[in-house]
C-alpha cells in the first residue's frame, strides 16, 4: 500500500503546493485557501500521521475516519502498516492564529526542520521537508513518466 495514494472523499479536494516555514515551535501556517475549508468542514480538527513515503499526511475530520477505518480493517498481515499509520497518528487543530502543532516526532520522522511544502492531493495533504520533496520530486522526473501517467497527460 502506497503511503500517499488515497480515494478521494466527496465534497472536499485540496490541489496545490504552498511554500512554508514553520515557527520556533514547530507550529505551521494553514494557508487561507484551505483553512477556510477546514474550519467548515472539520471545525479545524485535523490529523498528522507518518508515511512510509517520507512525508507527513494531513486529514481533515471526515477524511481522517474514512483512511482510519479502511486501516483498522486491514487483516493481521498488515499489521506493521496499522502501526506505521495509526500508531503515529496525533490530533490536533487549527489554533486561533491558523497555525497547526507538527509535533516533535512527527517532524523528526519526516525530517522536518523549518522549511515545508505542503501539497494537496485530493483528500488529504502531504507536509514534507522542502529539500527532501524536491530531491524526491527530481527522482521522479529522472526515472522518465509511465506509459499510465502519459496516456492520460499527452
Amino acid at each position: 500500500m502506497s503511503g500517499c495514494k488515497l480515494p478521494l472523499t466527496e465534497g472536499l479536494v485540496f490541489i496545490g503546493i504552498s511554500a512554508l516555514t514553520l515557527d520556533g515551535k514547530g507550529r505551521m501556517t494553514v494557508p487561507a485557501r484551505y483553512r477556510d475549508m477546514l474550519l467548515a468542514q472539520a471545525a479545524g480538527r485535523l490529523t498528522l500521521t507518518k508515511s512510509p513515503e517520507g512525508c507527513l499526511l494531513l486529514f481533515g475530520d471526515a477524511q481522517w475516519q474514512d483512511f482510519r477505518a479502511k486501516i483498522a480493517a486491514l487483516p493481521m498481515s498488515a499489521q506493521g502498516w496499522k502501526r506505521i499509520y495509526l500508531g503515529h497518528a496525533t490530533e490536533t487543530e487549527i489554533d486561533a492564529s491558523g497555525r497547526v502543532l507538527i509535533p516533535p516526532e512527527l517532524r523528526a520522522a519526516a525530517g522536518i526542520e523549518r522549511d515545508i511544502d505542503l501539497i494537496g492531493m485530493g483528500s488529504h495533504f502531504e507536509v514534507w521537508d522542502r529539500a527532501t520533496h524536491q530531491a524526491r520530486e527530481s527522482e521522479v522526473i529522472a526515472s522518465g513518466m509511465p506509459d499510465a501517467v502519459r496516456d492520460i497527460v499527452i
